[in-house]
């Protein structure tokens, strides 16, 4: 039996109410009231229906609102990248609707999944999804919504990347850590199926190698985003016989972990063990030692993916993607022996 296709005509006609009503209440219009807004998702769900993100450009009707995806704001990365994405997009007479996946892909997702429906005219998003599960993403992309990346990334999209050196980053922190008398280093890292987490492993590993030092794996600690496992991995390891004498973390949070260990145990930092993380917390020079980072332009990251999406978004027929590598800063304090 053929069904007639269910559009937005046919929804409000099931409803008993105006298009206009309707429409509003799919973009979450705040002159609709929540009893209307529930009524009518709960149809359109039911019919599975899906608006028309072309429907709104076709009036030229735009939202003027971009949205930004991370997976957490925890470390100061997120912060300060998200502060240039909006001082950028402000300028611009753009809002922005910030998304906090917390490290939680089926959320990502979700959150996707309610993108195609016209309240948002783009995407910039750092990924927690791993690299090779972003269907979402591909699928938010056909409906006519740009997206462009920053930091955890995702290749196979005709968009642009923004992201920080991450492999010399890795390969030169770790070759520092060498350089002051490291021969056992470890390395925590937040994810091994997400970008920034397979190019840095990378960077670590091939400095060992290059030294002539083998990589071992009970060494390469990986977090389960759960901060009581991570405490009890970092622990493990830096209680062990012939512990390592340098760890070198992706995130600051595994690197305040390390300290608490250290303080916890009474082990000597920087005599012990040396320390070095990829961060851009704005109080490390004041860690007890000073914490050695590998500190991300997170604000001038954050101000270029906006600066790309806006481009398409506004000039799509001159827009080029571009896959802009920006430079990390290795920043030499007291938790490495300077």
């Amino acid at each position: 039996m053929n069904m007639e296709p269910i559009n937005l005509k046919k929804l409000a006609s099931l409803l008993h109410l105006s298009i206009s009503t309707v429409s509003k209440a799919l973009r979450d219009s705040h002159e609709i009231s929540a009893d209307t807004k529930k009524r009518v998702m709960d149809l359109a769900r039911e019919l599975n229906y899906e608006p028309n993100p072309y429907a709104g450009s076709l009036r030229k009707f735009k939202s003027k609102t971009i949205a930004v995806v991370v997976p957490d704001i925890i470390n100061n990365f997120f912060i300060f990248a998200i502060k240039g994405i909006q001082e950028t997009a402000h300028a611009k007479g753009y809002h922005v609707l910030i998304y906090i996946t917390n490290e939680d892909p089926e959320y990502e997702k979700d959150v996707v999944r309610h993108m195609t429906n016209g309240r948002v005219d783009g995407v910039v998003i750092s990924l927690t999804s791993p690299i090779d599960d972003t269907d979402h993403l591909k699928h938010l992309q056909e409906k006519g919504v740009p997206v462009v990346f920053f930091d955890r990334v995702a290749e196979g999209f005709n968009t642009s990347i923004i992201t920080t050196n991450n492999y010399a980053s890795a390969y030169n922190g770790t070759r520092y850590l060498i350089e002051q008398g490291c021969k056992r280093i470890a390395h925590c890292q937040v994810s091994d199926k997400i970008s920034i987490g397979i190019d840095r492993l990378a960077g670590y590993k091939k400095a060992l190698e290059d030294a002539g030092i083998a990589v071992r794996p009970e060494w390469i600690l990986t977090s389960d985003k759960n901060y009581e496992h991570d405490t009890t991995l970092i622990e493990k390891t830096l209680l062990q016989k012939n512990a390592p004498d340098g760890l070198f973390t992706s995130v600051e949070t595994h690197a305040l972990i390390a300290y608490d260990v250290c303080r916890k145990h009474g082990i000597d930092m920087p005599g012990k063990l040396k320390l070095l993380s990829f961060s851009n917390m704005p109080t490390a020079h004041l860690l007890k030692p000073s914490l050695s980072t590998i500190t991300q332009p997170a604000f001038e990251i954050g101000q270029a993916a906006v600066q790309q999406l806006i481009q398409v978004l506004e000039k799509p027929s001159r827009y080029a993607p571009e896959t802009i590598n920006m430079d990390s800063v290795l920043i030499k304090r007291e938790s490495t022996g300077k």
